[in-house]
């Protein structure tokens, strides 16, 4: 039996760019999976393809078991998709919003009704059921926008960047539908997500992409001890700059770092610290802030890319 996402050289070009360039993907039944990457680097090109809402330029793709440019309505029917740029009408009720829902996909209207409060429950908008959107706030919409994507029972449920624009508080919240909907209904979740916590938090396994390419792929433990060493940071004046360099690369290599800070993969790891500290300090090098950070998603980016993500720390 195929997996629920499989993809075999996907592509996709406008013009001269390749928006997604000949990817590979398998995703495993009831697995969370994140597709991780900045604005720009295809993620969501690869969404609309698997979505049947964008035609491939090259390669192939299989949702639910069928081919999204032969069988694209079965396709269809089989998945739930939540896009960041999803419209709402602001005039209509959650309620009637979902019951609307429920009709476009042919749901008997005794149970829609049972469905649609069901649904609401689940993503804890019971008592805003008759309200109208206009006046929901952002988190609240994008629970609405799950609930209205999950009304037939998906089998994969495409999620495109659900927390981008959200405060932390209606973030966690989401994150924790997401993960209550996967452990409950055991439902196959693909997600895309250029916040390096959310991938951390909700993903089994991930796929990062940058300019169209995927540059690694495995769980986030794997994809962090990979890296290796921790990121040792030290902020110095500019004058130093160049000083501190020499003297911290004969600790470890390189990383990616912002203006007057230089970072290194400390291969000693923690009680390697002191060692630096002694050389900068016998260079006549003086620090101004001085940071230790164990592996992180932001840094398998930057091994992977040569940069840090858009907020990740540098």
């Amino acid at each position: 039996m195929l997996n629920p996402i499989e993809a075999t050289n996907l592509s996709r070009s406008f013009g001269d760019i390749k928006a997604v360039d000949s990817i590979d993907l398998s995703v495993s039944s009831g697995e969370v999976f994140g597709f991780l990457g900045p604005n720009g680097a295809g993620k969501s090109t690869a969404v609309r393809m698997l979505t049947t809402l964008l035609k491939p330029s090259g390669g192939s793709a299989q949702v639910a078991g069928f081919d999204v440019v032969k069988n694209p309505s079965t396709v269809r029917k089989k998945i739930g998709v939540a896009l960041q740029d999803a419209a709402i009408d602001p005039l209509m009720t959650g309620n009637e919003l979902l019951r609307l829902q429920c009709v476009l996909h042919g749901l008997p209207k005794r149970s829609s009704s049972v469905r649609c409060g069901e649904l609401l429950e689940r993503v804890g908008l019971t008592v805003a059921g008759d309200r109208r959107v206009g006046t929901y706030s952002g988190g609240m919409r994008r629970r609405l926008d799950l609930a209205l994507s999950l009304v037939h029972e998906p089998e994969v449920l495409f999620l495109d960047e659900p927390t981008t624009g959200l405060d932390p508080t209606s973030r966690i919240a989401l994150w924790e539908e997401v993960r209550n909907l996967n452990q409950d209904l055991g439902t196959t979740v693909f997600l895309t997500t250029q916040y390096l916590e959310e991938a951390d938090q909700l993903a089994e396994r991930i796929a990062i992409i940058d300019g169209g390419k995927i540059v690694r792929e495995g769980s986030p433990s794997s994809l962090k001890s990979a890296v290796g060493a921790p990121t040792l940071r030290i902020d110095v004046s500019e004058n130093d700059l160049p000083s501190a360099r020499t003297v911290m690369n004969r600790f470890g290599e390189e990383r990616p770092a912002q203006k007057n800070r230089i970072a290194i993969g400390l291969i000693s790891g923690t009680p390697g610290i002191t060692d630096v500290m002694n050389a900068l300090a016998d260079s006549g090098i003086e620090i101004q802030h001085v940071e230790l950070d164990e592996p992180s998603l932001d840094d398998v980016f930057a091994d992977a890319t040569g940069r840090r993500l858009e907020g990740g720390k540098a």
